[in-house]
């Protein structure tokens, strides 16, 4: 027999299913999600993990790249295949704005990694396994990533979005741990991303969601706008109410039999109202009038102040500044200021350096209520920071100050 008798693998293959009719395919992302939901997934996962990777950068010092994720799904029977080797599993739990977990799962090399270049290494660690403070620095490197994710969730949604400290486990397949860590749905949505962090890092990181929690967002996102109209319709009933009460004409009563009315009263004109006559009104001579009454003539005197130069004037004026000396006043000294977008405050998260406007050793201003009147340098007296007086601002400075 020669080669051209035998089947191929594919023919074998295809040739069992036959046999075997019973045997369903196996489910793909589109029996989950709609195409539309994919793509709106994708976009919410592009947006948030684009901000966690620049609060990563920010973190190590690194440039941080994240692509473009790609969705799809992966069931419990294919973790073992999935992650035949330990793998670090990231789970956060959302507290406001959702309900749900998300999970992260990294490579150990990848863990590894971070963790050196969050303890100030050069990111080349030996092969050796993840200590306590290797977990608690990759700890606080995802919590800094999630709570980024976070905020950018709050800007996308439209809501304020809250997660729960990160957890971490060693994903080890062989013998099961940190398997309980990860969503129990049979069925979960993966989302994939390619990070890449300088040279030292090309891999891949996966987030796990379950399908509920997945079309939660989608839904969210997509017809979010249906929730404030909802708002303002409600919003809007009450107010209507009151029109709606108002809406029945009014009837006026029948008129009462008419009588024989009496002339009315007049009353010269200048006497209404209780104004006063007009000086083209008024005879020449005669006394101004208010409110119809008649005037009477005053005798107006200059007013007379006090002399400035009194001594006793002095004396009291001292008197009363002695009781403001036990007033409170507010004491701030400030390191510096800057002016940042509102894009920029909606980024800023643990870890996050803010530039300021003043050099490094430059003097600090002190502020009373606010009110710039000294400057000085930082001190430390008895592990308390302080402040050492090096200048104090001009009288001029300060009244242009105050102004």
């Amino acid at each position: 027999m020669t080669s051209k008798d035998y089947l191929s693998q594919e023919e074998i293959d295809a040739l069992l299913k036959q046999s075997n009719p019973d045997s369903a395919p196996e489910p793909t992302v589109s029996d989950y999600l709609s195409p539309l939901e994919q793509d709106a997934l994708g976009e919410i996962g592009n947006i948030t993990f684009g901000s966690a990777a620049t609060a990563l950068s920010t973190l190590l010092s690194k440039k941080v790249d994240i692509t473009t994720p790609k969705v799809s799904i992966i069931t419990r029977s294919q973790f073992e295949t999935e992650f035949p080797k330990p793998h670090v599993a990231i789970h956060v739990q959302y507290v406001d704005g959702f309900e749900g977990v998300n999970s992260l799962v990294i490579k150990t090399r990848d863990a590894q990694v971070i963790a050196d270049l969050m303890l100030g290494g050069e990111g080349n660690p030996a092969d050796e396994e993840l200590n306590e403070i290797h977990i608690s620095a990759v700890q606080e490197a995802m919590n800094q990533m999630m709570g980024s994710s976070a905020t950018s969730m709050s800007t996308i949604f439209n809501r304020f979005v809250n997660i729960s400290p990160p957890g971490i486990d060693i994903l080890n397949m062989t013998n099961g741990d940190g398997v309980a860590s990860l969503p129990p749905d049979e069925t979960l949505i993966k989302i994939s991303f390619r990070l890449t962090i300088g040279d030292l890092i090309d891999s891949t990181i996966m987030q796990l969601l379950t399908v509920k929690f997945a079309k939660e967002m989608v839904d969210s996102l997509i017809n979010g706008s249906s929730e404030p109209a909802a708002q303002e319709t409600a919003a809007a009933a009450p107010a209507a109410a009151p029109q709606a009460y108002e809406a029945p004409a009014y009837q006026q009563p029948p008129a009462p039999a008419q009588q024989p009315m009496a002339p009315p009263m007049q009353q010269p004109p200048m006497q209404q109202q209780g104004y006063y006559y007009p000086p083209q009104e008024r005879p020449y001579g005669e006394p101004q009038h208010f409110g119809g009454v008649p005037g009477r003539n005053v005798n107006v005197q200059p007013v007379q102040f006090a002399n400035l130069g009194n001594p006793a004037y002095g004396q009291a004026d001292v008197n009363n500044l002695n009781l403001l000396m036990d007033i409170p006043l507010k004491v701030t000294v400030e390191l510096g200021r800057t002016q940042k977008q509102i894009k920029d405050i909606l980024e800023l998260s643990q870890g996050s350096i803010i530039e300021l406007d003043k050099l490094a050793g430059e003097p600090v201003d002190i502020l009373v209520n606010n009110k710039l009147i000294a400057k000085g340098e930082v001190v430390v007296i008895d592990e308390n920071f302080g402040v050492r007086v090096t200048d104090i601002v001009s009288q001029w400075d300060r009244i242009q100050n105050l102004q």
